[in-house]
């Protein structure tokens, strides 16, 4: 046991479905509640409500140093995972050994007291982490410069925006040392020089030999940082292996969030008639619906839709967005002559247009797409400008050797030749 950082034994989470959060308590509310009628106390706790297994028989080993991946889609159980792990919460079954000093970053706040005052709650934290006030001394400027917040660090945290709650949680956990750092998914807030920073953090502490626990949604992150990895899925350990094998089974398995959109018919305004959109897809090259897709591959599109009457000169086609709503592309079903000469008249029917947008095209991020049927210049039957989002990975993508990301939303493979002149 004692090259093991971490070992977990049938860990199992049940939470009560529709309890309600605790709230902040002073003083004086513990003290009253620790006192008041047993009765009362047992009978807070009687309910109707539903139980469920947020993590349940979950058993592994991360030995010292290792620096090891986490991945599932949301409400896999990953972040009560890491909650066990970090003392956070208590596990309803099963134990798990933790041998040296954790330091957590779970969500933004965890850790901090929102009355101290962003100086307090360093050294607040180093205390927990059973540091030395010297050791803490040492690396407070550090932490603060990482953090951005010099300006703020003796203003209570309660008055911090988000980013700077996050960049200084951040900070502290990354850089007080702790023997086993447990990150839960700090690349979904900031923007993206704050991202930068971090996963050059991360990896300055994977290299400096210390056990890292890391959850993320960026398998791009999660290949370059972490060596193996496990999969959560419905609370439950489904596969450990290698990185890029455990992110090709989580992408090709479609553990990721289904990428489909469906209109019910309180949704279609009444001149859209006699079209009615059913559905709009993306597809691996596997046929499955996925939520996430490499940018090594090909995204195949369909609109699935329903004619009540024949349509003359009908397109239907999508219309391909950043997150921050700019258009990157526009395609239409007839936008082949040929094709458009075919369908100059569509008869009413059941119908599904695909198109594939090219594999080495699309930069990692999110991106929009919106539908588009319509007779060129003559009538617009149906729009929808935020039908589906959509995820792109890059892992694999040209220049992923350089630890920094890439401007645009398209990322080609070009060619390119160099000659000594």
């Amino acid at each position: 046991m004692s090259d093991i950082a971490i070992h977990a034994e049938n860990l199992g989470k049940q939470y009560t479905i529709g309890q309600r959060p605790a709230a902040y308590t002073t003083l004086r509310e513990s003290i009253s509640t620790a006192f008041s009628s047993p009765a009362k106390r047992l009978g807070a706790g009687n309910g109707t409500d539903n139980k469920f297994w947020a993590l349940r028989d979950v058993s592994f080993d991360v030995m010292k140093g290792q620096v090891l991946g986490v991945i599932g889609r949301n409400g896999a159980g990953k972040s009560t995972l890491l909650k066990l792990l970090s003392r956070v919460t208590e596990p309803t079954e099963g134990n798990a050994v933790i041998n040296g000093r954790v330091g957590s970053l779970l969500e933004v706040g965890t850790g901090f007291h929102p009355e101290l005052t962003g100086r307090e709650n360093i050294s607040l934290n180093g205390a927990i982490l059973g540091m030395k006030h010297t050791e803490v001394e040492r690396k407070f400027d550090e932490i603060v410069s990482f953090a951005e917040v010099e300006q703020f660090i003796d203003t209570p945290v309660k008055r911090y925006s988000s980013g700077m709650y996050l960049r200084l949680a951040f900070a502290v956990a990354a850089h007080l040392e702790p023997e086993i750092l447990v990150v839960d998914e700090v690349l979904a807030v900031g923007d993206a020089e704050f991202q930068r920073k971090c996963l050059g953090k991360m990896s300055d502490v994977a290299h400096q030999g210390r056990t890292v626990l890391f959850v993320s949604h960026n398998m791009s992150a999660i290949l370059r940082l972490t060596g193996e990895t496990i999969v959560i899925e419905k609370g439950h350990l489904a596969m450990r292996a290698p990185t890029p094998q455990a992110v090709d089974y989580y992408l090709s398995a479609g553990f990721s969030q289904e990428g489909q959109r469906t209109w019910q018919p309180d949704e279609i305004p009444a001149d859209a008639a006699p079209f009615k959109p059913i559905a709009i897809r993306v597809r691996n090259p596997r046929g499955d619906i996925v939520d996430t897709l490499r940018s090594t591959e090909p995204v195949e599109v369909e609109v699935e839709y329903h004619l009540d009457a024949p349509i003359t000169g009908l397109r239907v086609g999508i219309y391909l967005l950043s997150m921050r709503g700019e258009y990157i592309m526009t395609s239409f079903d007839t936008d082949c002559p040929e094709q458009y000469d075919e369908f100059s008249v569509r008869k009413a029917g059941h119908y599904i247009s695909r198109c594939t947008i090219p594999a080495e095209l699309l930069n990692e991020g999110r991106f929009m797409l919106a539908i588009n049927a319509s007779t060129f210049r003559v009538r617009r039957y149906f729009q929808d400008e935020q039908a589906l989002t959509f995820n792109i990975d890059a892992a694999g993508a040209p220049g992923m050797h350089w630890p920094e990301p890439r401007l645009g939303p398209i990322r080609p493979r070009l060619t390119w030749n160099i000659e000594a002149v």
